[in-house]
């Protein structure tokens, strides 16, 4: 359960922010850098963990099941054995299946994501896991694996568990017909973008699937962390991307426009559809589908135009769009915020990637009173 308090998690943290006040082309070469050793070293790195991927039987995510692996024996660490108790389910998709448990040794709660692995697609999520530490990102404890009857082998992680997700809490607003508190919406925005200075810039990972069930928080302190890296990867120049990624009403325009070479803006667009979002209590962009999710976006921004299409993707060559005006952020959110909230939207909703305004660049804005 998340309890380290915002204190702890803020600009003194030796990840924090902070560190990224050298040049950007200097921080982005040297975290790629680092992206590179350690994918070069994954082998020792897997070695120097303090966990042993034990295979262990059955899916294990019904209530009552009790789930035995075992832990350390590397580095002169002596075998541990550890129990968890399957409690309930508290997510559910293509990928498997994410369950609360108990360790029944020190009672400790945890959240363990089931993935099945398979052999058709990879797999980077625990290779990613492995790598990130950040007060605003879902910890790994450790990991093992699990056989089904079938044979079917999936990945357990055992992450951190944390209680409640930034979209059950803008639910509750919105069920009481109360829009959230701009210091919370603020205080939510901020420690996304940290966490994304920290995966962008030095680990060289873009999230790919921003949204508010992927925001964990803890209701007492407010601290946020971003969970499911299921479809982060390092974004390498010059090497095509799937452009159908990210849920629709986080999903940036130029991959609407199927852009296959896109960087870490996409995050940075979705992070702003979730401004925005808990700022209205309701979704900016709506749309049902695709094409209609660009027209909810044109709606807003107003027509792009050439140029702009061709910094989305260079390769799309149809440009038949009604011209369409942009409507005033102002009479989109109806005057209730102050003018820098609205300037931080505008910074966060540009057609062109490269004018979006950069993680980094957000967590020195004063944010927080």
């Amino acid at each position: 359960m998340a309890s380290a308090s915002l204190g702890n998690g803020g600009a003194g943290s030796s990840r924090s922010v902070n560190s990224f006040k050298s040049s950007s082309s200097s921080v982005d070469w040297l975290g790629r850098e680092m992206l590179e050793m350690r994918l070069r070293d994954k082998v020792d790195h897997d070695e120097d963990r303090d966990s042993e991927p034990d295979v262990v039987d059955g899916v294990g995510a019904e209530t009552g099941h009790v789930i035995r692996t075992t832990i350390g024996g590397r580095n002169g660490h002596s075998k541990q054995n550890v129990s968890y108790i399957a409690e309930h389910v508290v997510g559910t998709g293509s990928f498997g299946v994410v369950f609360q448990a108990k360790c029944r040794e020190t009672g400790e709660i945890v959240a363990i994501k089931k993935v099945l692995q398979d052999k058709r697609y990879k797999n980077r999520e625990l290779q990613i896991m492995q790598m990130l530490d950040h007060p605003n990102i879902v910890s790994l404890k450790h990991y093992f694996f699990s056989k089904t009857d079938k044979e079917e082998l999936y990945l357990n992680l055992v992450l951190e568990y944390v209680p409640e997700t930034v979209n059950r809490t803008a639910r509750s607003y919105s069920r009481i017909n109360t829009r959230m508190p701009l210091i919370y919406v603020k205080l939510y925005t901020y420690q996304i973008c940290r966490a994304l200075a920290y995966i962008h810039n030095c680990i060289g990972i873009c999230h790919r699937d921003i949204k508010p069930q992927n925001l964990l928080v803890n209701p007492h302190t407010h601290q946020l962390k971003i969970c499911d890296f299921g479809s982060a990867k390092m974004l390498v120049k010059g090497e095509p991307n799937v452009s159908y990624i990210c849920s629709r009403y986080y999903r940036a325009p130029e991959l609407i426009f199927g852009a296959t070479e896109y960087t870490t803006a996409i995050d940075i667009w979705s992070t702003g559809c979730v401004m925005a979002e808990l700022l209205l209590g309701q979704p900016l962009f709506p749309g049902e589908s695709g094409v209609d999710q660009l027209v909810e976006i044109i709606k807003v921004l107003g027509t792009p135009t050439r140029e702009e299409i061709k910094c989305m993707n260079p390769n799309y060559t149809e440009f038949k769009f009604p011209q369409i005006k942009p409507h005033p952020w102002h009479k989109v959110f109806q005057k209730r915020l102050p003018p820098e909230a609205v300037d931080l939207v505008c910074r966060f909703f540009q057609y062109s990637p490269n004018l979006r305004c950069t993680a980094v660049s957000v967590t020195f804005l004063s944010l927080l009173p």
